[in-house]
């Protein structure tokens, strides 16, 4: 029987990267059954009570309240994951020196005070206090990363006005990446300085569309998240009009890669037109077709695409994407069994999850999703059908860590899908960068040798990264590849050799859309 222990840290903050490291510190001791460390959200509570754990000791607490909660093998082993969450979380830091380094500033006027050069604020705060943090951050006089979601739309348009009004940037709310003044910020990847700016709606859309570009050899000015929602009619392009017109006095950069869900057309051509004098490329993935760009805008349907086209621009000639891949594909498909028919996507990435839906759906029919492109498709898939899944989105990641820093949840459900005889692709993103895992393939190589040896489903990886991020692109590839799992250039790629491997069709892996 394992035991079930709950410590309360009542009036004590620490911020979802900081509760994260203390998670995986827990849970990566033997006999650790589960284990989290989280602010006493009700949302927090309902989980931990669905993993067995008695709340009624914290009842009172709070979402300024940190829990650690440890299901364990013993008293002893749960004591000591806790010791191990404590420790990750609060141990004393230490600056460049080796001195004791100063106690975080409790408040935004507080670290503002230390640092009176500060010009932009990350928050990162539950959703329910977010927009008053980025308030008082323009306040301040500062641009605002708000990472946060869950914010109203309401006060997104709020924020963005005011921050119109000021002269101040509001990147999100749910803006998972930036690169500023080659500063990175939240997610992101280590790049080559260049003429090539990217402004995103996406959080792994823009990462992508900056490590293809780097690794096409050019190089990149500013990367400017926007927050998934700043393109649709409700937001009016708020922020991405404003990051125009700041690329448009910006001398550093000549391109720029406006990136999107499909957005609202009259907004995605009012932001085009405010890069006017800049050439501008626009992955807009799944776009319709008849979409009409200002003059001189190169549109595209596909990250891929739109990467070709950017570093085209920026004088660099692209490798040939699908060089050698409908050859591999055929020597694959020829030794899958008849029966397995059946693609799966376990994305970690949003907007990739998203591609592969477009990519899939136009090359295989209907494919199956928790954020489906129609409602119609979303969950419960019917036996028998194609599925991809985000899974990134709340419901796989309440009291776990997101799949990009942590492949825990990924592989429980990698390993359920290898068993279906049925699947012939499992389709993957590994994301590198600050943020990331620190070794992605160490934790998900020994499975994917599994399923090999196991005469399991054929594993597509996309590696989303470059060779200055911390893990190593080409380390991080050669480690997939070794394991037999098929490694494309691009996400685009990955979803048409899956696609083309379940269909017996190898030309598909060499298709444009």
């Amino acid at each position: 029987m394992s035991i079930h222990r709950i410590t309360l840290y009542t009036d004590t903050y620490v911020d979802s990267v900081v509760q994260l490291s203390g998670t995986r510190a827990m849970r990566s001791l033997d006999g650790v059954v589960w284990a989290s460390a989280a602010m006493a959200t009700p949302a927090n509570l309902e989980t931990l009570a669905g993993e067995g754990f008695d709340t009624s000791e914290i009842g009172h607490a709070g979402a300024n309240d940190l829990f650690v909660a440890v299901n364990a093998e013993s008293d002893e082993l749960a004591e000591s994951a806790r010791e191990a969450g404590e420790a990750a979380m609060f141990a004393p830091r230490t600056n460049a020196s080796g001195e004791a380094a100063e106690k975080p500033a409790r408040t935004l006027a507080q670290a503002v005070a230390r640092q009176p050069d500060t010009n932009v604020a990350v928050i990162s705060v539950p959703g329910d206090y977010a927009a008053l943090e980025a308030h008082k951050a323009l306040s301040a006089g500062l641009d605002v990363l708000l990472f946060s979601d869950n914010v109203s739309v309401e006060d997104e348009v709020a924020l963005k006005e005011r921050g119109n009004r000021i002269g101040r940037l509001i990147m999100g709310p749910g803006a998972g990446t930036a690169m500023l003044g080659r500063t990175c910020l939240a997610f992101a990847n280590v790049v080559k300085k260049g003429n090539v700016a990217v402004v995103a709606a996406a959080g792994t859309g823009a990462q992508e569309a900056a490590s293809l570009v780097d690794r096409w050899g050019a190089g990149i000015s500013h990367v400017i998240g926007l927050g998934g929602r700043d393109l649709t009619a409700k937001i009016g392009g708020l922020t991405a009009k404003q990051a125009m017109a700041r690329l448009v006095a910006d001398d550093a950069t000549e391109i720029v890669f406006l990136v999107s869900k499909p957005p609202n057309p009259q907004v995605a051509q009012e932001v085009l037109a405010a890069a006017e004098g800049k050439k501008v490329v626009a992955a807009l993935i799944g776009i319709d077709k008849g979409f009409e760009a200002p003059e001189g805008v190169v549109v595209t349907r596909t990250l891929e695409a739109g990467a070709i086209a950017a570093a085209k621009l920026a004088g660099q000639t692209p490798p040939d994407v699908a060089e050698g891949l409908v050859e591999r594909v055929r020597e694959i498909a020829e030794t899958l069994p008849a029966e397995r028919t059946l693609v799966r996507g376990l994305y970690s990435g949003g907007t990739l999850c998203y591609e592969s839906l477009v990519v899939l759906g136009e090359t295989l029919g209907d494919v199956y999703s928790n954020t489906p492109l129609d409602k119609s498709l979303g969950l419960p898939a019917p036996e028998g059908a194609h599925t991809s899944l985000d899974l990134g989105e709340e419901e796989y990641t309440k009291g776990r860590p997101h799949p990009m820093i942590d492949p825990e949840a990924r592989i429980e459900l990698l390993r359920e899908q290898a068993a279906d005889p049925k699947v012939a692709a499992i389709l993957m993103d590994v994301v590198l960068g600050y943020g990331a895992h620190e070794n992605p393939a160490s934790e998900l190589v020994p499975v994917f040798t599994e399923i090999r040896d196991a005469g399991g489903p054929q594993v597509i990886v996309y590696v989303l990264g470059t060779e200055q991020d911390p893990q190593g692109y080409q380390a991080q590839k050669k480690a997939f590849e070794d394991a037999g799992v098929l490694v494309t250039q691009t996400a685009q790629r990955a979803a048409l050799a899956a696609a083309a491997i379940a269909s017996r069709k190898p030309e598909i892996a060499a298709m444009s859309l």
